[in-house]
């Protein structure tokens, strides 16, 4: 009698659940690894979108006059970048000038001529043309000094309030000291010495530079004492005692560690700032130290436009005016809303 081998039954591979077949069990690790992988790619999709439901675009999208000022700002902003592109004349093409063409009022007043909208000035330049490359210059040179003004202050605040002690006093004595002079003041003290520097050598090229040092040396202290503040607080948490401990450099513990958490007031600062620098800018080129009669600015414009604002050609400084004083008022709302919204006790 031949002895066959026991069968030993066979169990159901791993994969299958208990209680399903092959097919079924198939069909239910495909049901579920698609919701996992949907699930991934729309987390991935959702984080590109999620600063929308931040409160920073909430409190911006609740204010009508802050979106209406952002806007105002764009638009000025793009037409001041693209002056080239839109401009109907070249102020700075002389030989498109014509002396004939000089104080021509507005297209809609008596005398006036459809090349010019907004009128000529003395010269025969255009207005609006040159609004709109004036308005280049203002802004290229008030950011230019806030970019300088935010480096210098914020380098200067983290140094201070890092190493405290005599560095912390030299540069906090240095900032009260220039506190006690008005910001045009200083600006114009500035401008002199550098001017009486470079005595005449090439100073048409130069001008540009003059204004924004002059400009973003008087703007410095606020950012250093705000950031220095800051820092004074930081520099005694623990990720920054962990950061000492393990031996990083101080230089690399105030830049990469502590400033993340001085931006916000930084970026405050700055947005209000740039009205101020504006302003500043049309000041100085007003008072005659500002950029040459060639170059329009706004400023400028508006020293040139007031010698004829008794002779009747209001237009001259009208429009500018006009100009300056929506650019300042639109940067200023920005600061504003946007110092209220990072503020948390505010929310």
């Amino acid at each position: 009698m031949s002895e066959h081998p026991p069968v030993i039954p066979q169990a159901e591979p791993k994969a299958r659940l208990s209680g399903t077949s092959p097919d079924e069990s198939d069909l239910t690790r495909s049901r579920i690894g698609a919701p996992l992988a949907s699930v991934s790619h729309r987390s991935v999709r959702d984080d590109g979108w999620r600063w929308l439901d931040s409160d920073l675009v909430y409190s911006f999208t609740r204010s009508k006059l802050v979106m209406a000022a952002a806007l105002l700002t764009v638009l000025m902003l793009g037409a001041a970048l693209l002056a080239p592109l839109i401009a109907p004349h070249d102020p700075y093409d002389l030989k498109s000038l014509s002396l004939l063409d000089a104080n021509t009022p507005p297209a809609w007043e008596q005398g006036g001529d459809a090349r010019f909208p907004l009128g000529t000035d003395d010269q025969g330049r255009d207005i609006l043309s040159t609004i709109l490359y004036g308005t280049r210059s203002s802004l290229l040179i008030s950011l230019t000094a806030v970019l300088l003004a935010t480096g210098l202050g914020v380098a200067l605040g983290l140094w201070a309030g890092y190493a405290g002690g005599r560095v912390d006093a030299v540069i906090m004595r240095a900032a009260d000291v220039q506190l006690t002079f008005p910001a045009i003041l200083t600006a114009l003290l500035i401008d002199g010495v550098m001017l009486a520097v470079v005595r005449n050598t090439t100073l048409e090229a130069g001008k540009f530079w003059v204004l924004v040092i002059s400009i973003g040396l008087a703007y410095w202290v606020q950012y250093a004492r705000t950031v220095r503040g800051v820092t004074l607080v930081e520099r005694n948490k623990e990720y920054v005692e962990a950061a000492r401990l393990i031996g990083l450099r101080p230089v690399k513990i105030m830049f990469q560690h502590i400033l993340p958490n001085v931006l916000g007031p930084v970026l405050v600062i700055a947005t209000i700032n740039l009205a101020l620098a504006i302003i500043t800018e049309a000041t100085l080129s007003f008072l005659g130290v500002g950029l040459p009669p060639t170059e329009p600015s706004l400023g400028t414009m508006i020293q040139i436009g007031n010698r004829y604002l008794f002779s009747g050609s209001w237009w001259m400084v009208a429009f500018p005016g006009f100009t300056l004083a929506l650019l300042a008022l639109a940067v200023n709302l920005l600061g504003d809303w946007l110092r209220d919204a990072l503020n948390p006790k505010l929310r």
